[in-house]
């Protein structure tokens, strides 16, 4: 027996229907690239992603095409998730910090039809140009005023194809299992993965996110975008924000700690969401300028993923800022929220050192989100908290298959992904990444967390940043080596880094060595790249070695 509801679509077009509906005037904030600062509304935002919808019928774009994006966060990129997706072609959002010959691959293997870039990616496109032949219409995101004299031929303005247009443009009733968009994996195995999310999933996933036990998001919100547009659609923040009403404020290009903190101030801003090594400008620039955000500021919870938190960035959160941390976790693959470390009732009454241990965590699974542990061999491990395994996933909005890849099965008999994360599961649903899997150092038998070991050394107050990677070793196996970058004006030596360590990690896991560097190479979604770390020392050894 059937059920007697009525059947609606889960369609990208929706969320902003309800939006015009129900919260018009909330606002859009977004710092341009031009430089002043750009106010608008969800009914802005209605009416411009429709006449960008009629700008790509009469550019020709037909349902299914692929339309790619090169640009920062701000309103004319948000006007374009709804605009492309809404009318039934698929956006691309191509990460413009990948390194040129990728992104090359990806616009070509995407088979974009029409690419929109930001004024900043002019030269960027410049040079791709002679490569890209599938491309039919090149579109700077500007005004007339400011479009640049370059050498793309036949360049179009933003604005000039939206004032053509007249704004009454019928959402198209579409398949909701149809693709909506496409972001592309940051590529440090190897060639960027496409990972093709569809209508159903993106709705499916904005209500997971929405939900008080995960992101939260909510017409009393006013969001601080920090995490990219270009990178696993915003953390569905654009379409969150959509579904509640919540104030979005997008920074565009300028992401440095001065610029950051003054948003936060002027739009008292409330939640704000990025990876960490933005978070380490912020918390930096405060330092030098001895400023005092607890009393500035209206932030009250800070949404940190794509790495790990450290923990002593969590203590400086709620410390100078009065602010709680919120740790998530997730991947390009799963759209991307896979888990949020929010607190359960019992931990209300903790010390702050039990608490922070918590916090420390990636989280519980957003309801819909299935986890499991497994060792080699596939075989599940315990929820105890101790055994560590390989990190499995299932759920409506992770992936199932990668786009235009015909390498085989990405899941296993269960229908399970393999994140490459090793993790550990405790009895309260809690995940805790200990490494990637292909990071974890294999010392005698037994497992380093290279991510442990870092988050450990970041709490010393003169280091900046620290990575850990394994070095091979003619009795161990391997033996781990950090790497540290040292707060600008200070110094120190190896022995004070090994003895700060020694009462925060079991002995057997110090370093058998620590170099100081003056900088760390970063992956496109600001990661630590560790393959070029490990090709960097690959001939390493020890001192004892040598």
């Amino acid at each position: 027996m059937l059920g007697l509801m009525q059947d609606h679509k889960l369609l990208v077009s929706s969320l902003i229907e309800h939006a015009v509906a129900c919260h018009p005037d909330a606002e859009v904030v977004s710092r341009t690239v031009e430089g002043p600062v750009h106010r608008c509304t969800y009914r802005d935002i209605h009416r411009r992603a429709r006449q960008a919808a009629s700008a790509l019928t009469a550019l020709g774009v037909q349902r299914g095409d692929r339309v790619g994006t090169l640009a920062w966060n701000g309103y004319r990129h948000m006007e374009l998730y709804f605009g492309v997706s809404g009318m039934g072609a698929v956006l691309h959002t191509a990460n413009p910090r990948l390194f040129p010959e990728q992104l090359e691959y990806i616009i070509n293997h995407a088979e974009d039809t029409v690419l929109f870039f930001d004024l900043s990616f002019v030269p960027l496109v410049e040079k791709l140009l002679p490569k890209l032949a599938g491309v039919r219409h090149f579109v700077v995101m500007t005004d007339r005023a400011h479009m640049p004299e370059c050498a793309i031929p036949g360049l179009l303005c933003y604005e000039e194809l939206l004032a053509a247009q007249t704004g009454d443009y019928a959402w198209p009733d579409l398949d909701e299992s149809a693709a909506a968009s496409l972001c592309y994996t940051s590529g440090t195995t190897g060639m960027p993965k496409g990972v093709l999310y569809s209508h159903r999933s993106t709705v499916l996933h904005a209500y997971g996110a929405c939900t008080v036990d995960s992101l939260a998001v909510s017409r009393n919100e006013t969001a601080l975008l920090v995490v990219p547009m270009f990178h696993v659609n915003a953390w569905s923040m654009p379409y969150a924000g959509a579904m509640s009403g919540a104030k979005l404020v997008l920074p565009g290009p300028a992401l440095d700690g001065a610029s950051v903190y003054q948003l936060l101030r002027d739009e008292r801003v409330t939640l704000a969401l990025g990876v960490p090594t933005v978070w380490m400008m912020l918390l930096q620039h405060v330092a030098a300028e001895r400023l005092q955000p607890s009393s500035e500021l209206a932030l009250r919870r800070v949404v940190i993923g794509g790495a790990a938190a450290p923990r002593a960035m969590a203590e400086a959160f709620e410390r100078d800022f009065g602010a709680f941390v919120v740790h998530a976790w997730g991947m390009t693959e799963t759209s991307p929220v896979g888990t949020v470390c929010n607190l359960l009732p019992k931990h209300s009454s903790l010390p702050l050192e039990e608490r922070l241990q918590v916090q420390a965590k990636q989280g519980r699974p957003v309801f819909g989100v299935s986890l499991k542990l497994t060792d080699e061999d596939g075989r599940r491990l315990p929820h105890d908290g101790q055994a560590a395994g390989h990190l499995k996933i299932r759920g409506p909005w992770i992936a199932g298959a990668y786009y235009r890849d015909d390498s085989g099965s990405i899941l296993d008999d269960e229908g399970y992904f393999d994140t490459g994360d090793v993790a550990t599961i405790d009895p309260d649903g809690y995940m805790q990444i200990t490494d990637r899997a292909k990071d974890v150092i294999k010392s005698g038998g037994e497992w380093i967390s290279s991510i442990a070991l870092e988050n450990a050394a970041m709490g010393h107050l003169t280091i900046a940043e620290a990575a850990v990677i394994g070095i091979a070793h003619p009795k161990w196996q391997e033996r781990p080596l950090m790497l540290v970058v040292v707060k600008p004006g200070q110094t120190m030596e190896r022995e004070t880094v090994l003895r700060y360590l020694e009462d925060r990690v079991a002995k057997w896991w110090l370093p058998d060595d620590v170099l100081f560097v003056p900088q760390l190479p970063h992956t496109a979604t600001g990661k630590l790249h560790k393959a070029v770390l490990r090709e960097q020392y690959r001939d390493y050894r020890f001192p004892e070695e040598a």
